[in-house]
């Protein structure tokens, strides 16, 4: 028996494995793909997913082979400027494909030790109290104490666990795709130009090598959407709505996605848990999907991973359906509210005008930015210091800067006074002494996740948050 199987190798699935091996959790992911795909639905990573790539000491890796961008808002086909005091220390996003992030999550995942199979294809699951047990497609079952599903928005897992998803059916379908065009490049971005100006669903920009990555309004919704379009299909929505196919030939891949809106009720069943777009899909309006996943892995890996430890305080596991599911909820009504700016009728062409106008504020500006790049997200933990439940950004320290204390993914008491101690929680909290002029509160505890649990200076009330999420007192 291993201690957690992970149903599925994308970015989610293999963030999570990085998480638990941070934490000595033996894990093994099961990817019923036997090569890496060439799709990238995922275009790039969000402020909030930098920020935790540096707090696990990844970003450099990302920056190597990426571009950074600083579009504000990006919200239903409306950009602005990136707005002023947005509280974070990396005020960017990446422009990151998918398969780069996957390959990148995948070497670090193999260095922690996690064991990655690829052309196993999970096909029946069931758990007793001891377990969970996976069945395997022309292979022996395998055995762990908990598993995850990671296994995307037709996921096997939490089919297999009878857990609901309801939501709002799609109404509308795009094709995406990567192909080579012999139209030249500047006609194809006059075209794109012109036809953006009324449809905001379509577009066309090169991938590298002579390679387009292309988007386009579908004729309607198919019965089957598990079917790539054709090549012939692609062009005829493109004569349709740019009134030219650009020459399109050789495709890379090609693909539809929906405008459907689904949520899991239940993130856990016992001992199995779902992650990513199996606990959630929505339109890939605003690029929120891929960042939601990694931070649901980000959220729930350590906390997991106590439970296999066996120092998890009661009702710790269960704290991540209750902070990531209003998460994935306010997801699925921004996109919704973005598919219907993005219309061609008159009623969204004013609306998506006055929205525009709204931006110009840079309170409103401000407010979209945090929510799109989910440097806003604050969990309930009660009540207590402002700073309570918020990430912490990477302020600067006398010695150094907060993220470089936080690779190892445990608890941090960050002591501004030098008074406070993690006396009986040392093997799962690091104590810092240090200052950082941007912190204006005596000391602050940061859950691994960089969420804060507890801002003060009085001992006494720092025990009880100690023990709320990061158990007992050893001895």
């Amino acid at each position: 028996m291993t201690d957690v199987i992970v149903v599925g190798g994308g970015p989610t699935g293999l963030l999570l494995a990085c998480e638990l091996r941070l934490h000595d959790v033996d894990v093994v992911v099961l990817e019923k793909l036997t090569e890496p795909t060439r799709e990238s639905r995922g275009q790039g990573l969000h402020t909030r997913s930098v920020e935790l790539m540096d707090q696990r000491g990844l970003l450099g890796r990302f920056l190597d082979v990426s571009e950074t961008f600083r579009v504000g808002g990006l919200f239903g086909g409306v950009m602005k400027a990136w707005p002023e005091r947005l509280d974070t220390a990396h005020p960017y996003g990446l422009a990151t494909p998918q398969p780069v992030t996957e390959r990148l999550l995948n070497e670090r995942a193999r260095e922690l030790g996690a064991e990655i199979r690829r052309g196993h294809e999970v096909v029946g699951l069931s758990q007793d109290e001891d377990g969970v047990t996976v069945e395997l497609a022309g292979r022996a079952p395998l055995r762990a104490r908990y598993a995850v599903g990671c296994d995307g928005g037709r996921s096997l897992v939490r089919k297999r666990l009878g857990v609901g998803f309801p939501g709002e059916p799609a109404s509308v379908e795009t094709l995406l795709g990567e192909m080579e065009l012999t139209e030249d490049p500047e006609a194809v971005a006059a075209v794109v130009a012109e036809v953006r100006r009324s449809q905001l669903r379509f577009g066309a920009a090169p991938s590298g090598d002579g390679v387009f990555r292309l988007v386009v309004p579908a004729e309607g919704v198919s019965e089957d959407r598990t079917a790539p379009p054709t090549l012939e299909e692609f062009r005829q929505r493109l004569r349709a709505v740019a009134g030219t196919d650009f020459g399109a030939h050789s495709p890379r891949w090609l693909s539809r996605f929906g405008d459907a809106t689904r949520q899991a009720e239940r993130y856990r069943v016992g001992r199995v848990l779902l992650a990513g777009d199996a606990a959630h899909v929505h339109p890939p309006t605003g690029g929120q999907g891929l960042n939601l996943g990694i931070q649901d892995a980000f959220n729930l890996g350590w906390k997991l991973a106590a439970a296999v430890a066996g120092w998890a305080p009661e009702g710790l596991l269960d704290s991540y359906h209750a902070e990531r599911h209003p998460v994935g909820a306010r997801v699925l009504e921004n996109t919704r509210a973005q598919i219907t700016l993005l219309g061609t009728d008159p009623g969204a062409t004013a609306l998506r005008e006055l929205f525009a106008r709204l931006m110009d504020l840079e309170e409103v500006n401000r407010y979209v930015t945090g929510m799109i790049t989910a440097v806003d997200v604050r969990y309930d933990l009660g009540e207590g210091h402002a700073l309570l439940g918020r990430r912490l950004r990477d302020v600067p320290l006398k010695r150094g800067r907060l993220y470089e204390l936080t690779h190892r993914g445990r608890g941090l008491l960050l002591d501004q006074t030098g008074r406070l101690s993690v006396d009986g929680w040392a093997d799962r909290v690091d104590h810092v002494v240090d200052v950082s002029e941007e912190l204006d509160v005596p000391g602050v505890l940061l859950r691994p996740d960089g969420h804060v649990a507890w801002a003060g200076e009085d001992q006494r009330e720092l025990h009880p948050h100690l023990a709320r999420w990061f158990g007992s007192p050893a001895g």
